[in-house]
C-alpha cells in the first residue's frame, strides 16, 4: 500500500471546524458523501463578498454591480475549466444536483420523450436520479427500467448493453459514483455505447466530481450535474452542464427575472444561454465561494486526492478486515471504489452504531442514504457508512476501527 503524497494533517491547519471538540473529543469527520467540510478560504470568500462587493448581478452598470457579476462569472468560467467543457456558456448554477436532474426532467425529458421510451438507470441510484424520472413516467407514459448489480457492486453490464441495443431506451441516466458501495462505473464504455445508438446520457457526478479528475470532452457526457458543498464549496450552489446544443433547444426550467430578455403582455423572448435556465437572484455569495474552493482543490490537485482516498480506503478495509462479525458492501478493490465504506455490525442497528461513534466524537452516516431501491436490492433496512476526505488520516481510521471493537464489546458480538 503506497503512502499519500497529501499532507491531511497540514490541511487540517485550513478548517476552523476541526478545533471543534465533540463529547470532549477531537472531531474526526467522516460523512463527507453527505457534505464535506469548508477552508478558511471558503468562508472568507464568503464574508469578503458581502463587506465589499454585495451588489445584485446582470442588472445594472454601477461598479459594485459590475464588480459582483464578474466575481459570479469567474466562478463560471472556473468550472467550466476544471471540467474541461468546451465554453462557460454551458454551466448552469442550480440550488443542487438534485434541482439539476430535476431541470433536466422538467426542461428535455418533457419534451423529447414520449409513449413507450425508456428511461435507463441502475440500482445505485440517489433517489434524485429515480423520483424525477418516476414522475416522467407518470406524465409521458414512458417507462423507466433498472440495470442491477453483482454481489459485488458491479453493474450488469451485459444486460446494460443489451437493453440500449434494442432501441427503445432514449435517455440513461447513472450515478458515476454510487454513494452508498463507492462503485465507480465505466462510465467512458457506457456513454459509448450509448452513443451509438443516440441515446444522451446524463451523468450524476455528486460523489464523483469532488474525488477525481473529470474531463466532459474525454467522457463525452451529453449532461453532467454535481454540488459544491460536496466539494468543500457552500450549501445552495449546484452546477448543471450540458453540450451546448442540448441547451440551445432546451426550455426554461424556472420563469422570472433575469432569464428573459424581452417581456411582452402575451409573450416573452427568452435570454441567451445560460441565463436562460437561472431566473431571479442567484445565490452570488455562495457562488463566488465556489470559486474559492475550485482553487483549494486545484492547488492540491484532482489526481493527489484520489490517490490520498484510494490510500485512506485501502488502509481502512485492511483493519475492518479483521473484525469477523462486520459485512462491507461494495467493491474490494479500491482501483473500482471511492472512498466510501458501507457496513453493517452483526445485529447492531446503524443509528446506534452512529450514537456510540458520536460518544467517540466520530461523525458517520446511518439509514438506507437516500438509496431505497439498493437497500433493497442489498436486503438490508440500512447501513453504517464512512467517507473519506483530503482532511481525513490514518490515525483517524484506527480511531474509527477501535470505536467499532467497543462497540463489539458493549452488544458482545
Amino acid at each position: 500500500m503506497q503512502r499519500s503524497i497529501v499532507n491531511s494533517y497540514e490541511i487540517r491547519n485550513d478548517f476552523p471546524i476541526f478545533k471543534k471538540k465533540i463529547n470532549g473529543k477531537d472531531l474526526i469527520y467522516l460523512d463527507n458523501a453527505s457534505t464535506t467540510q469548508k477552508p478558511y478560504s471558503v468562508i472568507n470568500s464568503i464574508t469578503d463578498f458581502y463587506s465589499n462587493y454585495n451588489s445584485n448581478i446582470h442588472r445594472a452598470v454601477y461598479q459594485l454591480a459590475e464588480e459582483a457579476t464578474n466575481l459570479y462569472e469567474q466562478t463560471r468560467k472556473k468550472i467550466a475549466s476544471f471540467i474541461n467543457a468546451n465554453q462557460p456558456e454551458e454551466i448552469i448554477f442550480t440550488r443542487n444536483t438534485t434541482e439539476s436532474i430535476n431541470l433536466i426532467a422538467h426542461s428535455w425529458a418533457r419534451t423529447n420523450l414520449k409513449k413507450d421510451d425508456v428511461i435507463l438507470i441502475t440500482e445505485i441510484e440517489h433517489h434524485s436520479n429515480i423520483v424525477p424520472w418516476q414522475i416522467i413516467c407518470q406524465e409521458r407514459e414512458t417507462k423507466l427500467e433498472y440495470v442491477g448489480i453483482d454481489e459485488n457492486g458491479f453493474l450488469d453490464l451485459e444486460h446494460m448493453i443489451e437493453l440500449i441495443s434494442s432501441r427503445r431506451v432514449k435517455l440513461v441516466s447513472l450515478s458515476h459514483m454510487s454513494n452508498v458501495l463507492g462503485t465507480i462505473v465505466p462510465i467512458e464504455k457506457i456513454i459509448r455505447v450509448a452513443h451509438e445508438y443516440g441515446v444522451p446520457v446524463i451523468v450524476d457526478g455528486a460523489q464523483s466530481v469532488p474525488h477525481m479528475p473529470m474531463n466532459v470532452k474525454n467522457m463525452d457526457c451529453d449532461f453532467l450535474v454535481f454540488s459544491a458543498h460536496k466539494m468543500l464549496g457552500p450549501t445552495g450552489v449546484g452546477v448543471f452542464y450540458a453540450k451546448r446544443e442540448y441547451l440551445d433547444n432546451m426550455k426554461p426550467f424556472m420563469a422570472g427575472g433575469d432569464m428573459i430578455k424581452e417581456v411582452f403582455k402575451f409573450h416573452t423572448n427568452y435570454n441567451e444561454v445560460p441565463y436562460k435556465f437561472e431566473a431571479g437572484t442567484p445565490n452570488i455569495a455562495d457562488v463566488v465561494g465556489f470559486n474559492a474552493a475550485i482553487e483549494y482543490l486545484e492547488k492540491i490537485g484532482m489526481e493527489n486526492i484520489r490517490k490520498h482516498e484510494i490510500y485512506l480506503t485501502d488502509y481502512a478495509l485492511e483493519s475492518l478486515a479483521s473484525l469477523q462479525y462486520i459485512t462491507i458492501y461494495g467493491p474490494k478493490d479500491t482501483k473500482y471504489r471511492g472512498g466510501v465504506i458501507s457496513f453493517n455490525i452483526a445485529d447492531i442497528h446503524p443509528h446506534d452504531l452512529a450514537t456510540i461513534m458520536n460518544d467517540h466524537g466520530i461523525a458517520i452516516r446511518s439509514g438506507h442514504h437516500c438509496a431505497q431501491v439498493l437497500m433493497e436490492r442489498l436486503d438490508v433496512p440500512a447501513t453504517s457508512r464512512a467517507s473519506f476526505y483530503i482532511y481525513n488520516t490514518k490515525e483517524e481510521i484506527d480511531k474509527f476501527v477501535n470505536a467499532i471493537k467497543e462497540a463489539g464489546r458493549i452488544f458482545k458480538i
